[in-house]
């Protein structure tokens, strides 16, 4: 039996994930802070709590880890825990350095230390590509120009995998991830907080929705398509770095359109206000990724189209509001 560790077990990758190693007999440890309540809603929402091992500790504490990795020799690491709440990292730029730099820093230490035979997966992201394009479209050759905090610390997080595999021989990949949702995605990102909204404002709960652009374009794909490129990356024989995306774009206002119309809200422009507080300093305009590689490679595929992904947050956010 394979023995797996997760980080970020609580966010939306974590769950899904980890569903799909317990799907395949791992025995699944997930990594969480001490926290006098945690909040086990998305795994519960799989139906899946039960049947993880939690391990206390943080990435920013690097003894905590060292400890978790000699104790449990995992045979994968999958780090999926961050700040990763785009916005939110120009005003904790510290916090998120330190969680997303330094705790990447001190997990593969801890494995090279400890548990050198462990494989090592960093979620890496699209952001880190900023507006470079190559024929209008991002692949594992375009290059980085990150224009977020959030974006320069998952690329130091990058390069440190890579010269971790290239100085000590650990095998450590990179899923570079373009936007993935989910029904469990938090709704500080735009995509629930529409989905949300929009069952509120059916519901009579709620009167609008402010969004600070309608314009800016996003290659959305669904987390748990996602998890299965991640897993297919740690199998192969060789570590390599990994584009995972639809290769399609869409639009905020494509977004609110198709789950305002879902919900039987014709007028939906009505409902939304432009507000200026939720601009980034400095924002992307449009990321679509080129995936050639991994459904070469990997012989994967996105398997939840766009307007069923947007559909399925929906249905569960119109769920949760009614019970």
């Amino acid at each position: 039996m394979k023995i797996a560790l997760i980080t970020g077990i609580l966010g939306q990758d974590g769950p899904y994930l980890a569903k799909l190693l317990l799907e395949k007999d791992y025995k699944v440890y997930g990594l969480i802070s001490r926290y006098s309540n945690p909040n086990f809603s998305n795994l519960d929402f799989l139906g899946i709590t039960d049947r993880i091992e939690y391990m206390q500790g943080d990435l920013t504490d690097e003894c905590s880890l060292i400890n978790i990795i000699k104790n449990i020799r995992p045979n994968e690491i999958y780090n999926l825990a961050a700040q990763s709440f785009v916005g939110a990292s120009w005003d904790q730029a510290k916090l998120t350095t330190e969680t997303n730099s330094l705790g990447v820093l001190y997990l593969l230490n801890s494995i090279k230390l400890y548990s050198p035979e462990t494989k090592f997966y960093q979620a890496s992201t699209s952001e880190m590509f900023g507006n470079s394009q190559i024929n209008g479209e991002q692949n594992e050759d375009t290059p980085f120009c990150p224009r977020s905090p959030y974006a320069i610390s998952k690329l130091y997080s990058y390069w440190l995998a890579n010269n971790f595999k290239e100085s000590y021989g650990i095998f450590c990949c990179n899923g570079i991830l373009f936007n993935h949702e989910s029904p469990i995605r938090g709704k500080e990102f735009v995509t629930r907080k529409i989905t949300d909204a929009v069952a509120r404002i059916k519901l009579g709960l709620a009167k609008e929705i402010r969004l600070g652009s309608l314009d800016s374009k996003r290659d959305w794909g669904f987390a748990g398509d996602y998890v299965k490129a991640m897993h297919l990356i740690m199998q192969q024989s060789q570590p390599d770095d990994f584009v995972i995306a639809t290769g399609v774009n869409h639009s905020i206002r494509d977004f609110c359109e198709i789950a305002f119309k879902y919900a039987g809200i014709d007028d939906w422009e009505k409902y939304v206000v432009i507000d200026p507080r939720f601009k980034r300093p400095a924002d992307l305009f449009a990321l679509k990724g080129n995936a050639q590689k991994a459904r070469k490679i990997l012989g994967w595929e996105p398997e939840v189209s766009f307007e069923e992904l947007v559909k399925m947050m929906v249905d569960a956010d119109l769920n949760r509001y009614k019970k």
